[in-house]
Formats: structure tokens, C-alpha cells, sequence
């Protein structure tokens, strides 16, 4: 009976009860239980609760949504230092579970008997040592670990998340795009390393690697992944302010800012085909390619689309204009901000991205006159990958700014 009297604890109910109490045949009965029913909570406090509950399970998820994109930027972090070291190509096996960890002294030679089958080590490493192969390989594992890792933290959440109802349409729709990306990322990162296993070298001066291709698309797929990841993490953890501007000026702004993203995504982009073709290693001057702005090799490749994406000095070209051009558009969108009316964080925003587009560019222009040492190659990448932090951030704080007419 007591049970009972307590799954009624709605207002409404427990009138219905006082009622029954107050008659005579009833009264003997339910009045030693009437105590002991908790007062009921009125609409407006179950309301704001379960507001407050919401709230807190929003942010969670966001907190996990930047948590995977923390993930992601280490690992294209790490893969940067994994392409720079050349120790990409010195795990020769792929599982999805993960490759067994070499132990003893035997699995070593192992592992290193089966290296030495494959062009790197036939055509470039053949005076290479087991001591010298166990850093390259421990670079690559490292690296492979991160990357399935990243697919623990996020499915295992997603899962709990999802089970909880803390997903709306909408949101559910992204996890599962989300999902996919990482399970394309994992199995384009074995089709990019496979590429420079097959023995497709003939000509005494080719290089054992990847195909830039290949790696273009792994690099790509981790920029995606890691947008993905860090607009939703804002919108859940800092959602953007309704703003209205009353003239045109902001407005502009806002477009003019989704542009530079764009193109601020499309010159790290554009860095995968130097990094894939050792690029960066055939001019090494600025801000002349050697004695010449144009240098004569730049269509040498027939036909002539090839250019653009085999031809080392023209990747080299293009990357360079695309980095001029996007730290110009960044610096004019800086100035742009000084006269236009935005909302307060977008400031703070615009400020980072335009420090960050400055370092970006010296370090590039280093990185090129000191024949890409692994320092200052691998922070350039990461920097790539910071600017494009700050224009997304910038993109979300103008996403509800709109144009009210005076």
C-alpha cells in the first residue's frame, strides 16, 4: 500500500486521496500511509530541472565532441612527423585489431626480415640497421595506435550517448557521418601506405613512397573529421549569440570570412601534394624559385594537367601562392573587423586567426630555406590545422548574424 501511495505523488492525486481520507470508511485505512507521501513537485520545478539535466548531458557530449577533435589534431600531428621521418612504410601489415607489438629479439628481425622485401628498403635503406628500423617502425605504431584509439573514444560514447537519448535527429545524423569518416580515415591510411609497398618503381632514380594522391585524401579526411568534431563541440559548448547589424558591412564580413575558410582549407590542402612529391626540397629561396618568379620546369610534364599534381615544382608554385593569398585574406578581414560592428567573441577570433596566418606563413618560408628540417615542417602542418581552428571558430560566433534594415 505504501508503494502504491507514492507512485501517485502528482498534485492531482494526492487530492484524489485526501479525499478518500477524509471518508469514514476509508480513513482507518490510508491515513497511516498519507504521511509518508513526499510533496509532489510543481510543473514549473520538474520543468527547470529537467531543463538544467538537459543541459548537462548537451554539454557532456560537447565535451566529447572536443575531445575526439583534440584526437584528431594530435594525429595529424603525428603523422606529420611519421611522413617527415619517412617511417611510414615500416609496418608492411595491416589489421584492423592492431598489428602484435615485436618483444623479443627474434620478432625484431622478424619484422625487419619482412621490411627488407619491399622498394624502400631495396632502393633506399639497404645500409640500414635493426636499431635504425626500430625507430622508424615504433613511429609508425605509435601512430596507427592513435588513429584506433580514436575510434574507441569515439564509439564507445557515441553508443551511451545514444542509448540515453542525448542525440537529436539531427545530431544522430552526424555521429553516424562522423563514424563512417573514421572508419574511411583507418582503411584509406592502409590503401596510402600500401601504395608505396607495390612494386611499382623501375627507374633507378624513383623514390620509394606513397601515392600523393592517396595521401591528399587521408590528410583530407582527417580536416573533415576534425570540423566536423570541433563545430559541433562549439555549438554544444559555447553556443554562437544572435546578432543584428544595421548595415551592410556585417554581412559582407560574414561571407567574406566563409570564404577565407575555405581557402585556408584548400592551402593545407594543397600542402599534402608537397609533402607527398618532396616538394619542398626543389626550390629551396624565397621569394624567388631560384633565379626566376616563375621558374622555366613549371609545365614540363605533359600532359599538361599533370602539373598540378606530379610536376614538384608546380605543387611547390601553387602552394606558395595559396599561402600568400590566404595570409593576405586574413590580414584584410582583420582590417575589415576594425570598422564593422560583430558580435563580441568573433573579435577574439579574428585576432587569433590573423596572429596565426603570420606565424604560419614564417614558418613555411623557414621550413623551405632550411630544407625542411622535421621541427619546423611538422609545426607547419600543425599550424595549418590551428588556423583552420580559428576560422571555424570565427564562422560560428557570425553564424545568426543577420541584416536588419534601418
Amino acid at each position: 500500500m505504501n508503494r502504491l501511495i507514492r507512485n501517485f505523488s502528482f498534485v492531482p492525486c494526492q487530492s484524489y486521496i485526501r479525499g478518500l481520507i477524509n471518508r469514514p470508511v476509508y480513513k482507518p485505512l490510508l491515513k497511516p500511509y498519507w504521511r509518508s507521501i513526499k510533496p509532489a513537485a510543481t510543473p514549473a520545478r520538474s520543468c527547470a530541472r529537467f531543463q538544467q539535466e538537459n543541459l548537462k548531458n548537451q554539454k557532456n557530449v560537447g565535451k566529447w565532441f572536443l575531445g575526439c577533435g583534440g584526437m584528431v589534431y594530435l594525429a595529424v600531428v603525428l603523422g606529420g612527423v611519421t611522413r617527415l621521418t619517412e617511417s611510414g612504410l615500416s609496418m608492411v601489415t595491416w589489421k584492423l585489431t592492431g598489428e602484435k607489438l615485436p618483444r623479443s629479439a627474434k620478432e625484431w628481425e622478424e619484422e625487419f626480415r619482412l621490411y627488407q622485401q619491399y622498394p624502400e628498403f631495396k632502393m633506399k635503406n639497404q645500409n640500414m640497421t635493426l636499431d635504425e628500423f626500430k625507430l622508424i617502425f615504433w613511429m609508425e605504431y605509435i601512430h596507427r595506435m592513435w588513429g584506433r584509439a580514436i575510434g574507441g573514444f569515439f564509439l564507445l560514447p557515441a553508443a551511451y550517448f545514444w542509448r540515453k537519448g542525448y542525440f537529436n535527429k539531427t545530431t544522430k545524423k552526424i555521429v553516424l557521418l562522423m563514424g563512417c569518416l573514421i572508419g574511411c580515415q583507418g582503411l584509406m591510411g592502409w590503401y596510402m601506405v600500401k601504395s608505396g609497398l607495390e612494386n611499382r618503381f623501375d627507374d633507378v632514380n624513383d623514390v620509394p613512397r606513397v601515392s600523393q594522391y592517396r595521401l591528399a585524401a587521408h590528410l583530407g579526411f582527417a580536416f573533415v573529421l576534425y570540423t566536423l568534431f570541433l563545430s559541433q563541440g562549439l555549438k554544444k559548448l559555447l553556443p554562437a549569440q544572435e546578432f543584428q547589424a544595421n548595415c551592410m558591412k556585417a554581412l559582407r564580413f560574414k561571407r567574406l570570412a566563409y570564404a577565407t575558410k575555405g581557402l585556408i582549407f584548400l592551402t593545407a590542402f594543397s600542402g599534402a601534394f608537397v609533402a607527398g612529391l618532396d616538394a619542398g626540397l626543389v626550390y629551396n629561396s624565397f621569394p624567388k624559385m631560384g633565379d626566376h618568379w616563375i621558374p622555366d620546369d613549371i609545365l614540363a610534364f605533359k600532359p599538361f594537367n599533370k602539373n598540378f599534381t606530379e610536376n614538384p615544382t608546380t605543387v611547390q608554385f601553387n602552394h606558395r601562392i595559396l599561402g600568400i593569398s590566404t595570409v593576405t585574406l586574413v590580414t584584410a578581414l582583420w582590417l575589415f573587423s576594425k570598422r564593422t560592428k560583430l558580435p563580441p567573441r568573433s573579435y577574439w577570433a579574428i585576432n587569433a586567426a590573423s596572429l596565426v596566418a603570420w606565424l604560419q606563413v614564417t614558418l613555411g618560408i623557414s621550413t623551405l630555406i632550411h630544407h625542411v628540417p622535421v621541427s619546423l615542417a611538422a609545426a607547419h602542418q600543425s599550424g595549418s590545422l590551428l588556423l583552420l581552428t580559428f576560422a571555424i571558430w570565427l564562422s560560428h560566433e557570425l553564424k545568426f548574424l543577420k541584416y536588419i534594415p534601418k
